[in-house]
């Protein structure tokens, strides 16, 4: 490599960094005096570290490498989004509901697991699980344990939801059509709207919801594709079908949002434009410095998408991207600490929301 290929290559890595570090100062941005409340259900996009206290088990080496710099308990190298917006909040991270080791429950409980569904109901991790785990916390509560919310910050507590990915992928695997999968969608959301209304219902007033993302963007799916149908792929080679799922989704829920406003004068629902905001990240990856936007970082098999279904992140044999590298995708499914930033900055910005409020809204 001659001087000036050197000299080109230092100019972008470093460009890469500042823009990096960019994004997390306007992450972190302290401006919350009150001590703020989250109370928030999902699935393993936003679980930071159910999925091990209820199994029992650690994810080793190499998830926590970018910030934690050990196991974090997160299916991410970093921070999750809802690390950030609690960052952003002034607040300490979200302690999972089944953590039995010092829980910290003053800013409020993380009930979200990995691999949650939104159905069936009633089993273990479900939605409707998560909501009967927050009523048992109120119970608790209510006796007056040191340990839990204070009674005067539990009543201005946000209430985030993010799932839905898991019920949109399961179906997809014993469905062929995407329009077989779209025909599921409202149960999904009349579930969803059960959720809201049973949190309501017990003092839960302000609302922050975020649709679901890409699923066929994700380099899981795109790698284990049907590679016969060449039409199923759209101009940036993500699978088709499984986003136009995606979209249906997030049309319903955006309806039952608008519905559920109407419906509850006293409340405050956010709507977030999750999808938008993450195939932003795909389309427009050089943007972000982004060179390989469907490339995994933790994986196997090298280009185009370095996912092999038998040697999965955290598997013997899997390889690792540079840990100053900029990838959208951590593990095939899951997101690097480096794109959670940029989602959650753009997520703070107001542009993706409706109404366009920010989490400081509810400083006041």
């Amino acid at each position: 490599m001659n001087m000036k290929m050197r000299s080109r290559t230092s100019c972008k890595f470093i460009l890469l960094v500042c823009f990096w570090m960019c994004q997390l100062a306007n992450v972190v941005v302290c401006e919350c005096s009150k001590n703020m409340v989250i109370f928030n259900f999902g699935d393993s996009n936003s679980d930071t570290g159910g999925y091990p206290a209820a199994h029992g088990i650690r994810f080793g080496y190499p998830d926590g490498r970018a910030f934690f710099h050990q196991p974090s308990d997160r299916l991410c190298d970093g921070r999750l989004i809802l690390d950030f917006l609690c960052e952003n909040l002034n607040m300490s991270y979200l302690t999972p509901y089944l953590e039995s080791v010092r829980p910290n429950f003053k800013n409020g409980v993380n009930f979200a697991i990995g691999g949650a569904t939104i159905l069936p109901k009633n089993v273990l991790f479900s939605l409707s699980t998560q909501v009967l785990q927050f009523v048992r916390f109120l119970q608790l509560q209510s006796k007056g344990s040191e340990e839990l919310v204070d009674k005067v910050d539990l009543k201005k507590a946000i209430y985030m939801i993010d799932i839905g990915q898991n019920d949109l992928a399961g179906a997809f695997t014993y469905l062929s059509q995407a329009s077989q999968v779209i025909e599921k969608i409202p149960s999904f959301i009349s579930e969803i709207q059960d959720a809201i209304l049973g949190i309501y219902k017990h003092g839960g007033k302000n609302f922050w919801i975020h649709n679901t993302g890409p699923l066929g963007c994700l380099p899981q799916k795109i790698a284990t594709r049907n590679a016969s149908n060449s039409n199923d792929v759209d101009d940036h080679g993500c699978v088709k079908s499984m986003n136009e799922a995606a979209q249906a989704f997030n049309h319903q829920l955006r309806a039952l949002c608008e519905q559920l406003r109407l419906q509850m004068k006293d409340t405050t629902i956010v709507y977030v434009d999750m999808y938008a905001i993450k195939y932003d990240l795909i389309a427009n990856s050089s943007t972000y410095g982004i060179q390989n936007p469907l490339m995994v970082c933790c994986g196997y098999g090298g280009p185009p998408y370095n996912y092999n279904s038998n040697i999965t992140c955290r598997q013997s044999g899997c390889t690792l991207c540079e840990e100053s590298g900029a990838y959208v995708s951590w593990d095939g499914v899951h997101y690097t600490e480096f794109a959670n930033s940029i989602v959650a900055s753009k997520i703070l910005s107001t542009n993706y929301s409706t109404p366009p409020l920010d989490l400081h809204h509810f400083c006041t």
